[in-house]
């Protein structure tokens, strides 16, 4: 046979090929186009495998029928099977077909946790379709996810291993009042249906329950006995009303391989049993799903989801009320853009406190379904904008519909489980925020710590106290009992008793846990007021002068008063005395006089420029007559005396003392006398009332 004549046979048998796989396509396209996903990824792959690869509408096929292998797969959360099959449409050209498919691709890798190769994909997208807020909130959520694992949340979840089944398990609520009985959704061996769901692979769900033995323990899950809840079909999603009365759920069916959407069924309670439930008549037409309903405490408000016209793209979240006089619900609500995006929104569960929960894939989150709250604002049915919970609520992976069962303890599903594809429940819990209280007592002006002094904590409970030790410090953890001092939401009121040696301290320290979200740390220093006289910040005159000493980027001696203020604003009750002391040059009168006149500057300084009432202050003039106590240290001078532990000699500036340096080290003379010459308060009293009496004289 001749080349040119084999040739002509072999594109006579292309076309009649080609004619042959119009069937294929078909039952790929039928499969597919029916939610039969398990079906079409077997009979997409068997038309991709019978088009030869070659242009013109054999290539478009082919394409087609990879996309349709691909998103089977995604469909199915199969991701990684997925991919592989997104890149042979990709290289077809299928994008030009439906741009979308660089955007599903990103979706596997961004489920899969590949940010970066997701980002890529989203931005392909971009560039065919400009501005679609899909593609750029998913860029966000691809730059955002590690931030937020790495801000992971104090939370600790684990798989109920006692409920789950190696089948897909969801949707757990709490089924009574008391807290003991649990129902879910189950695709096990144990549900009705006979047949398998061709778009999961796996049975029908059915509703199952289990109840608490006395020790806590969930007994053997057994499916719902009422015979008209499980059936043939689909029934999943299961919501109580805040009495238990009221028995919603979701019905999906699936007859002969045609989809005709999903209905909300509501049961009402017969004794303990179920009455035949009533369908809710929500939907347009029977190719319309509606689900996962979210009733209120009164059964009379529903949120539930649904794919029905006028929504913003995808599922999105709806409501109804419902009137008792018509016996009726109104007509469907679309939640708003706060609440749904252009993709999915499902399974709204309320809190505690009325917040909305609600899973979303187009929020910006961290891949797949992630689980979001809104806090309901005011007494009407409103809600703020959605916040994601975080990691590790949320993963790469589908987490959706959360149960909370108390502030600190809930259920939500996932199917982040490795190696599988089903989904399972999870049980959380927040433990408790750890506050421990440190408390270091100074005596006021120093950094001398006090020892032995008792500090007071005032709670709801009552009242605890501590004794600092030689470093000034108590601290609070652990009670013997294991619990702790400081819990999570309390208020608390810290002051100091009273104390030899020192004035009674009005002041106190209030703090709260309340709202705290993590462990925290709380340290407070607290002054006592002394007796004895309080070292200020050093003073100085012009020379032989009361003035107060102001030389421009050096020396402001009205700094230093300032500290003097700054106490006096901090102790509202307090009334000091300032005295002033001079050197032992000169003589003892000309001293005293010098001395009592730049104690009242001090005090002019106080009341003329920053407004104390000079009743609060009181000028004395001591002049020479006491010599200041200073500590030696390694060979220093220094004012302050040194910590427990530290080798030192105390040592009275007395003339004698001084005058051996005179000759010997110049510098330490004049130093030591600089020492004497110093400005020094002392408290009179603690209980001064503007326009009272007080005890400063």
């Amino acid at each position: 046979m001749s080349y040119k004549s084999l040739l002509v046979v072999t594109l006579t048998f292309c076309s009649l090929s080609l004619f042959a796989q119009k069937g294929p396509i078909k039952d790929a396209r039928k499969a597919f186009s029916g939610r039969n996903y398990a079906v079409a990824v077997e009979e997409c792959e068997k038309a991709y495998n019978k088009i030869p690869y070659k242009a013109g509408k054999s290539k478009e096929y082919k394409a087609e029928m990879a996309y349709c292998v691909a998103e089977s797969y995604r469909l199915t959360e199969q991701h990684e099977a997925a991919k592989e099959w997104y890149e042979r449409a990709i290289d077809l050209g299928f994008a030009k077909t439906d741009p979308k498919v660089h955007f599903n691709y990103g979706e596997t890798h961004r489920f899969t946790g590949d940010y970066d190769k997701a980002k890529e994909q989203y931005q392909e997208y971009l560039e065919l379709v400009p501005g679609d807020k899909a593609a750029e909130d998913a860029i966000k959520s691809c730059e955002q996810a590690p931030i937020t694992v790495a801000l992971a949340k104090k939370v600790t979840i684990k798989p109920e291993e006692k409920i789950n089944d190696k089948a897909s398990d969801m949707a757990l609520v709490i089924a009574d009042r008391r807290g003991d009985k649990i129902m879910f959704s189950s695709a096990r061996a144990e549900s009705l249906g006979k047949d398998i769901d061709p778009r999961s692979g796996e049975k029908y769900y059915d509703i199952f329950y289990s109840e608490l033995d006395k020790n806590g323990n969930y007994r053997e899950v057994t499916p719902v006995e009422d015979d008209s809840i499980n059936t043939e079909h689909h029934e999943a999603t299961v919501a109580f009303d805040g009495r238990y009365k009221q028995m919603f759920f979701t019905r999906c069916y699936n007859p002969d391989d045609n989809f005709f959407g999903c209905d909300i069924f509501v049961s009402q309670a017969k004794g303990k049993s179920w009455d035949i439930p009533e369908k809710i008549n929500l939907k347009p037409n029977d190719t319309i799903s509606v689900g996962h309903p979210c009733p209120s405490e009164d059964g009379r408000f529903l949120i539930f989801a649904s794919d029905m016209p006028g929504g913003f793209g995808g599922k999105d979240l709806w409501y109804t009320e419902y009137d008792r006089r018509s016996d009726s619900w109104s007509d469907p609500v679309n939640m708003g853009p706060e609440i749904n995006t252009a993709q999915d929104e499902l399974f709204p569960t309320f809190g505690l406190n009325g917040e909305l929960f609600f899973a979303s894939s187009g929020h910006v989150g961290l891949g797949g379904m992630d689980i979001f709250v809104a806090k309901r604002v005011g007494t009407e049915y409103k809600w703020a904008a959605p916040e994601n919970m975080g990691y590790p609520f949320n993963s790469k992976d589908n987490d959706f519909h959360l149960t909370q069962v108390d502030e600190k303890r809930g259920y939500f599903t996932s199917d982040r489980k490795k190696g599988s594809n089903a989904t399972n429940i999870y049980s959380y819990e927040i433990p408790p925020n750890l506050f421990t209280l440190k408390v270091v007592v100074s005596k006021l002006g120093s950094s001398e710590k006090v020892n032995g002094a008792s500090v007071e904590i005032t709670t709801a409970e009552g009242t605890f106290t501590g004794v600092t030790n030689e470093s000034g410090m108590v601290y609070w953890e652990k009670k013997p009992n294991g619990d702790r001092y400081i819990g999570e939401e309390g208020d608390f009121k810290v002051k100091l008793l009273p104390l030899e040696g020192y004035h009674d301290n009005p002041q106190m320290v209030e703090f709260t846990t309340k709202g705290l979200p993590d462990n925290q740390d709380f340290y407070f220093a607290m002054n006592m007021v002394p007796k004895t006289p309080i070292r200020l910040p050093e003073v100085r005159y012009e020379l032989g002068s009361a003035k107060l000493m102001v030389i421009q980027d050096s020396i402001n001696s009205k700094d230093s008063l300032n500290f003097v203020y700054d106490m006096l604003e901090e102790y509202p009750g307090m009334v000091i005395r300032l005295v002033s002391h001079t050197d032992s040059r000169g003589s003892a009168s000309a001293n005293e006089k010098l001395a009592q006149a730049r104690a009242q500057s001090c005090v002019d300084y106080l009341v003329n420029e920053k407004g104390v009432p000079r009743e609060r202050l009181v000028p004395e003039g001591a002049g020479e007559n006491e010599p200041r106590t200073v500590y030696l240290v390694n060979g220093n001078y220094v004012v302050d005396k040194p910590e427990m532990g530290t080798v030192y000699e105390e040592v009275l500036l007395t003339e004698s003392y001084i005058n051996k340096f005179k000759k010997s080290n110049p510098t330490l003379f004049e130093k030591l006398h600089q020492f004497n010459r110093r400005t020094e308060g002392k408290v009179v009293s603690m209980d001064y009332v503007a326009g009272g009496t007080t005890s400063a004289e």
